[in-house]
């Protein structure tokens, strides 16, 4: 049976890593780098007996990612956040899917988001397929600093069981991912030379509600789904906002050391 190791990355992640770690307990390895925690994240995770690895710089999710990557030993890499955790069926399905000896270099898996505890189904959220099970010498991440990648060398297949994801726990989580994914993406944007103006940042807000609550059937989901295209829009607004600003301007008073986390 080829040996799985699974790889976190985690900063201030006590009330969901937990879950996480014990949902997995079938793997061979669990690695868990730890950005600087200030929390109990690491205690935790070695409790549990992950390998628990720590830096203090932050170069990005991809970078990071990476970093985790080159310190595991399996055949095969399953890539979870903190905030995500494996039920039995999806567990048996990777199991059989890696013991396989014709199977392919990579598998998308499925993820279930919730939002304020609720499963959304639609707004762009579901079908949600991430690539986060893979042979550990044919992928490797992007190096994207926010909303990286898992590129492999290879034939990529599909399995049918979710991946559990806790996206937002409440609305006091949703103000704070706003801010945290907004400045990073923005920081990205910046660097690859994009412009905008607070208009076309409000015509892109606009934009990224109608798409989520109508065009993407968010309507049906109800309440969430128009808490869903309001966050969507939230974000947008202040991602381009700050590409405008070009990042001096307080679109959200969270520091650059606040945002270094797991979002």
């Amino acid at each position: 049976m080829p040996a799985l190791s699974v790889i976190i990355i985690t900063r201030n992640e006590e009330a969901s890593i937990a879950q996480c770690l014990r949902s997995v307990h079938f793997a061979d390895e669990i690695v868990v780098l730890d950005n600087n925690s200030s929390d109990r994240t690491r205690e935790i995770a070695g409790a549990l007996g992950a390998k628990v690895l720590m830096t203090v710089d932050w170069p990005g999710f991809g970078a990071q990612k990476n970093r985790a990557l080159a310190a595991a030993t399996g055949d095969w890499i399953l890539s979870l956040d903190a905030d995500e955790w494996v039920e039995a069926p999806l567990g048996a399905e990777i199991r059989a899917a890696i013991a396989d000896p014709k199977a392919n270099d990579g598998f998308e898996i499925p993820r279930r988001s919730r939002f304020c505890g609720h499963i959304v189904r639609h707004s762009g959220w579901s079908p949600d397929l991430v690539l986060r099970l893979f042979r550990r010498r044919s992928g490797r991440f992007s190096d994207d600093t926010v909303h990286e990648k898992v590129l492999v060398n290879g034939k990529v297949s599909r399995l049918s069981q979710p991946i559990e994801h806790d996206s937002i726990t409440d609305l006091a989580d949703a103000h704070d991912k706003i801010g945290r994914y907004a400045e990073a993406s923005a920081a990205q944007l910046l660097a690859e030379g994009k412009k905008s103006s607070i208009g076309k940042a409000v015509l892109r807000s606009v934009w990224a509600y109608v798409r989520s609550y109508i065009f993407r059937l968010g309507f049906l989901d109800g309440s969430i789904g128009a808490m869903v295209a309001a966050y969507s829009a939230s974000y947008t607004y202040q991602k381009w906002a700050r590409v405008a600003l070009g990042m001096r301007g307080p679109v959200h008073p969270k520091s650059n050391a606040e945002a270094r986390t797991n979002l």
